[in-house]
């Protein structure tokens, strides 16, 4: 079955532009200077895997959205899935919007595990403004993800008039668990389903009908995929395209990219390469090599299929007359992955307590790691499984994550640069100056911005309360001045806090921590952005300065007491209590 069809069969005709959530919204038709507002945003990648980042994969379409829009150096998220999402959709910090960690609520004001009701999304800041808002991909800040679960905060309860995607965090490209259209679970509905092109295809599909109902009213639009995210999966011919381009190991690619960052300017020149992660490639055996280099080339050929469908995105924009006024950002949910998820232990079947047959025509998958494939193969995991097809599930590891992240230290979880640092793409023919094409804005932003931006442009009001609810007020400022080279005003730093890990962002000092017990380390990122000279012993007077605006914002903000051991931990008397 062709993608044309597919989207037939999943329900996209014209009857199904009239149904699910969309009904019960009234709105107003926009002036057409508004822009329509597309944010893109994909999963577990690291700073420097796009081509226009300094990565050798290909991403034609976002380098050709970079080279005629522009690119922050310093762009940040929160080092992790969910709470990046609560952050992105709010444009407060996770914990405020009650999502200071994953899915599990640890009776703490910011970390309950659902999207509060003290905050809105995107969605439903812009909708009484006249914007039609459409979203698909993965959701991911709710823990009720099943059929019979509470759905007050899936997309459509939250703003969203039309929603394809999943609820849940995780899953197989070729049968992810918990497919959703609107408010109901729906079967992939194709052999040749891919999430990632699904997400895509949906997305535009979305763009077409918007303009057919509704041509004078601008949209907003919200992309989450799930690439690059274990497991990887991807074609046979797209995984083909890669074919020998790792072969030299992570120590080659790894040293490329950097001296081409370094080439591009994305890299100051005395912006050391941080210490390598991983084995020795020539002490890595033939065996595991192959299976390596096949790990990347998957990962590599899943981004690439990401590039290929923002381009149908495009062109969708193109094809309707709305792509000169349409803003496209595009960010990450988190630095390179550097868990080993499905790719530890002997080679084995995760079907092992289940029979092998069949799933049954339309039968639901409610499994993030399906036992078996929908034809009936037992699903394997384990270390030198090849993997690419649906029968497998494996992560691409800490060796290439330490090159997705390249310059940076560590990766995912964690606040340093590599858990952080995020490109930041901004396209938008008719509002940034052709001066400005291709240029690099280094001003330090993050996820709480993303909100501003969109209801500064879109002339919204930001609501001070919402069904009854006081709404915590927004922390970001807008990144609009920034696509003309203005400064953004910020009127003070940037904080995180992450399983313990925690930092401040102010200028150009960053006060960071690693783990709930750990020190705090002070960096200069305009001499040191790769964080490999802690200058906490020169200056304990700034540490201790920065260190206290930390923990008083920490407190304001509901990052503590936190449910890690540490200085912080709240007594177990004060859990569900207000710091």
């Amino acid at each position: 079955m062709n993608r044309r069809a597919f989207l037939r069969t999943a329900g996209l005709g014209a009857a199904a532009v009239l149904a699910g959530c969309r009904a019960a919204a009234s709105r107003a038709a926009a002036p057409a200077k508004r822009p329509n507002l597309i944010v893109i945003m994909s999963d577990d990648m690291g700073f420097s895997d796009l081509g226009c980042y300094g990565g050798e994969i290909a991403t034609p379409t976002l380098n050709g959205l970079a080279a005629k829009g522009v690119r922050f150096t310093q762009f940040y998220n929160t080092a992790r899935c969910c709470p990046t999402r609560a952050s992105l959709l709010t444009g407060l910090y996770q914990h405020q919007a009650g999502i200071g960690h994953m899915m599990g609520n640890n009776n703490l004001p910011g970390f309950q595990g659902d999207l509060g009701t003290n905050c809105v999304t995107m969605a439903e800041a812009l909708r009484p403004a006249g914007y039609g808002t459409y979203m698909t991909g993965k959701w991911h800040v709710t823990p009720y993800r099943g059929p019979d679960t509470p759905k007050h905060n899936w997309p459509c309860q939250r703003g969203f008039d039309r929603y394809f995607g999943t609820i849940h965090g995780a899953g197989s490209f070729y049968d992810p668990n918990g497919l959703t259209r609107d408010n109901e679970f729906i079967p992939p509905g194709s052999d040749d389903f891919y999430y990632t092109d699904a997400i895509s295809d949906n997305a535009a599909t979305y763009i077409r009908d918007h303009r057919r109902e509704k041509p004078q009213a601008p949209f907003f639009m919200y992309v989450a995929y799930t690439a690059a995210h274990w497991p990887m999966h991807a074609r046979p011919e797209d995984i083909a395209k890669y074919k020998g381009r790792y072969d030299a190991g992570w120590q080659a690619v790894r040293q490329a990219r950097y001296q081409r960052m370094r080439r591009m300017g994305l890299l100051k020149e005395q912006w050391d390469l941080s210490p390598r992660d991983a084995e020795l490639w020539e002490n890595v055996s033939p065996e595991d090599r192959a299976w390596h280099i096949r790990r990347m080339e998957v990962y590599a050929a899943m981004v690439t299929v990401m590039d290929e469908g923002i381009g149908r995105i495009v062109q969708a924009l193109k094809d309707t007359g709305a792509y000169e006024n349409t803003l496209i950002l595009f960010l990450q949910d988190n630095g390179g992955c550097a868990e080993e998820f499905g790719s530890q232990g002997e080679p084995r079947n995760n079907a092992k307590n289940v029979k092998a047959e069949p799933m049954a025509p339309g039968e639901l998958q409610t499994q993030m790691v399906p036992p078996v494939t929908r034809d009936g193969k037992p699903v394997r995991v384990g270390h030198g499984v090849m993997p690419g097809p649906a029968d497998t599930y494996i992560a691409y590891g800490k060796e290439w994550a330490n090159v997705s992240n390249t310059p940076f230290r560590l990766y995912k979880h964690w606040v340093h640069e590599g858990g952080i640092a995020t490109p930041l793409i901004a396209h938008w023919p008719a509002g940034i100056p052709e001066s400005r094409h291709g240029a690099y804005e280094p001003q330090p932003g993050h996820l709480i911005d993303i909100m501003a931006t969109c209801v500064d442009l879109a002339g919204a009001a930001y609501p001070k309360t919402f069904k009854g609810k006081e709404i915590t007020p927004m922390q970001g400022v807008s990144l609009a001045p920034a696509f003309s080279g203005k400064d953004l005003g910020r009127p003070g730093p940037i904080y995180w806090e992450h399983e313990g890990n925690r930092a401040v962002r102010d200028g150009k000092w960053k006060l960071v921590a690693k783990g709930a017990a750990g020190d705090w380390e002070l960096y200069d990122m305009e001499a040191d952005r790769s964080e490999l000279h802690n200058l906490a012993d020169q200056h304990p007077d700034r540490v201790k300065e920065m260190a206290e605006r930390w923990e008083t914002f920490a407190r304001q903000a509901h990052m503590i007491p936190w449910p890690w051991k540490g200085k912080y931990a709240a007594p177990k008397d004060q859990k569900g209590k207000k710091p």
